[in-house]
């Protein structure tokens, strides 16, 4: 056998070496913060980039990013981002990864406009290279092929991602349903998703948000017979709606069914109106004639022939629907003559947000709606099923959910003849590598979530969050006092400043004694020789607290200030 035989067979036996890897960086065992990385030797590409919204215990914090340390590290490999869709657990956290990692992203027409606003707030859009790429088209990124897959979603240009790779195909639906009769464009292309099965598909990873649920999602159409039974019923009153601001084709019934009764629309909300005026620009909803006014001439108009389209349909605290219930709204008041209506599901966690917001609501005299005006954007166990048989994965990889979503997912694929030990149920930062012959969890790499404050990216970790949470519980105590720096001699104080712990001008038998107990600690220490200032804090604290505990069972955060004169 010649030299060249042989280095060709070397080679060959390299390509069958290599693996394919898959790992999520987040959105496993929760909602939000989507992003995956797929590794092919030399080649690392990325697929959606979102984030989450903080939980109730992250006090002050605005959003959680992921944490994208083993992209940075392996920065020359990553050839770009592809987004499936235009949601903020998709797309959210692509201005704050950017700013660090300058590499492009690849996404359909819509998507790209929305992230194209974000890019324009962080001051990205020049640095950034973006490309618009249209369904059935591919793109090649290193060792990857990506072809984009039309899908149904709750906005539009939603994509499923064919990722062709040495190793074999993978499938990743992204955020999808199955939708025979969508708002705008066409049904999700079942038939690419059959060409595909047939070629043989080494891995499919599948929304799992209602794996729990039996049966099939209804299609978006259905809301807008429930929209126009609604208007009927209320010809009346004023409508005020709250749906999601990416919900392209919600808004676009909401629109129509207005018109159609000939009511005038106002857009309220930063995000809603972004969102609006990016889906029409790019011709993704249509809105007719002379039906939008600016919220300054709604006073032009009588009531009921107006109709409010707002944020706030989760119950945030900031969203345009959640200041006019608590009456902070400055040009729009909720009064008995109006019917809001709420075309969301609560996310799981933000139903006693949304409850609050109905309860203010109800108590301004308003007649609240919050049932049968939504349904999912996301595929029950039927829609589910139907990608399984077409696909036919040789492996699985549930995402997009919490666990229990995650196990529910793996109970379908294993009804349908996958093996168990062919369904990979993992966790962020587990490495999956599989190519045709075998498919096993090798190891992790660092995740979890950073924490955006403000302008500050990264800057409030666990010890931060936890003084938070200590001072929201029991609050606060200053102690100030001053020492004479030769001898040693306390000058002045303790002066004690209290603020969330208890009402000083009520509890001056408590401060008093605790003044005492200063007293006695500090003058232990000056009898001990004891001088160095980091003692006497620590004495002043342990003996204030022990003190304080006793008496009213909290420890405030108690915070010694040593004045040297």
């Amino acid at each position: 056998m010649s030299k060249k035989q042989n280095s060709a067979l070397a080679a060959v036996d390299d390509v069958q070496k290599s693996k394919l890897k898959i790992i999520p960086l987040g959105g496993l065992e929760q909602i939000g913060m989507n992003i995956t990385a797929f590794e092919y030797e030399d080649s690392i590409v990325v697929v959606d980039c979102g984030l989450a919204f903080p939980a109730d215990d992250m006090l002050g914090i605005d959003l959680v990013i992921p944490d994208v340390t083993y992209l940075k590290d392996n920065y020359d490999k990553v050839k770009g981002f592809v987004i499936t869709h235009g949601h903020e657990d998709h797309i959210g956290a692509l201005p704050y990864i950017l700013k660090e990692m300058n590499v492009p992203v690849y996404a359909t027409r819509l998507t790209m406009g929305i992230i194209e606003n974000k890019l324009k707030e962080h001051n990205l859009v020049q640095n950034t290279k973006r490309k618009i790429v249209k369904f059935g088209q591919s793109i090649n990124l290193g060792q990857f092929r990506i072809e984009f897959i039309k899908t149904n979603h709750s906005i539009v240009d939603a994509a499923a991602l064919a990722i062709y790779s040495p190793a074999g195909i993978v499938v990743h639906t992204g955020d999808f349903k199955v939708d025979y009769t969508p708002v705008f464009g066409d049904a999700i292309d079942l038939t690419r998703f059959a060409e595909l099965g047939k070629k043989g598909v080494l891995a499919l990873l599948l929304d799992s948000t209602n794996a729990e649920r039996p049966g099939f999602t209804q299609s978006e159409r259905t809301v807008g017979k429930t929209f126009e039974a609604l208007f009927e019923e209320h010809r009346n009153t004023r409508i005020i709606v709250a749906t999601f601001a990416s919900n392209v084709d919600r808004v676009q019934q909401i629109i129509n069914t207005a018109h159609k009764y000939g009511r005038k629309v106002v857009v309220e909300g930063r995000s809603m109106v972004n969102i609006i005026q990016t889906a029409a620009a790019l011709e993704c909803l249509e809105v007719p004639e002379n039906t939008l006014i600016e919220i300054e001439q709604l006073k032009q108009y009588p009531e009921n022939e107006t109709v409010i389209i707002t944020t706030g349909s989760q119950g945030e605290s900031m969203a345009a629907l959640s200041r006019m219930a608590s009456g902070m709204h400055r040009k729009i008041s909720i009064t008995p003559s109006d019917t809001v209506i709420f075309s969301s599901s609560p996310i799981p966690g933000n139903e006693k947000a949304v409850t609050k917001v109905i309860n203010e609501i109800l108590q301004k005299g308003a007649d609240v709606i919050y049932q049968d005006a939504h349904v999912s954007g996301h595929a029950c166990q039927e829609e589910l099923k139907l990608i399984y048989t077409l696909v036919k994965p040789k492996y699985v990889m549930p995402v997009h959910g919490e666990y229990k979503h995650l196990i529910a997912q793996k109970k379908i694929a294993q009804s349908l003849g996958i093996p168990k030990e062919n369904i990979f149920i993992m966790k962020s930062g587990n490495v999956l590598e599989l190519c045709e012959e075998s498919a096993e969890i090798t190891g992790s790499v660092p995740t979890g979530g950073i924490l955006v404050d403000g302008l500050g990216v990264g800057d409030v970790g666990n010890v931060v969050l936890r003084d938070r949470q200590h001072l929201a519980e029991d609050g606060i105590m200053v102690v100030v006092l001053a020492l004479d720096s030769y001898n040693g001699v306390l000058v002045s104080g303790p002066d004690i400043v209290s603020r969330g712990f208890v009402y000083v001008r009520e509890s001056e038998t408590l401060m008093d004694e605790a003044r005492e107990v200063i007293e006695l600690a500090i003058d232990t220490c000056l009898d001990r020789g004891i001088t160095d200032w980091g003692k006497l804090k620590g004495s002043i604290r342990d003996n204030l607290s022990d003190y304080l505990w006793k008496k009213t069972k909290r420890r405030p955060m108690i915070l010694p200030i040593i004045m040297e004169v």
